[in-house]
């Protein structure tokens, strides 16, 4: 498998994270592009800007389960995210990851990582 790396990354070679927090984001990032995976929805949307860092959003609702199930969704998708958007997404735009009902909280961790990797590719072609 090849990994395409970024044209304009930072000194040191990872791109720097930033938490989405304002609605009008997550609004935006919904309105982009999308990509369904087993574990997850990704959203990505390019901000059109010269900002070299990577925000990311993450999103669980009351239809993942209980709290301690949207809890453990999002520490999930935290660490994948923290794990691979680095590596492999782009400077200058926003990523949502979204839980799904029961499999974002239960999926293999390699295969949600794999399932992170292939969205990105397929939304940057």
């Amino acid at each position: 498998m090849t990994v395409e790396v970024p044209a304009a990354l930072p000194p040191g070679g990872i791109l720097p994270l930033e938490r989405l927090r304002n609605r009008p984001d997550f609004l935006r990032a919904a309105r982009a592009l999308h990509r369904r995976t087993p574990g997850f929805v990704l959203q990505a949307r390019d901000r059109g800007n010269d900002d070299s860092a990577v925000r990311v959003g993450f999103t669980c609702s009351k239809k993942v389960g209980n709290a301690v199930a949207r809890n453990r969704a999002k520490r999930r998708l935290r660490e994948i995210a923290r794990l691979e958007l680095p590596l492999h997404g782009r400077p200058g735009w926003d990523y949502v990851l979204i839980g799904k009902r029961d499999l974002t909280a239960t999926r293999d961790f390699a295969a949600m990582r794999a399932d992170l990797i292939a969205a990105l590719a397929h939304l940057h072609k």
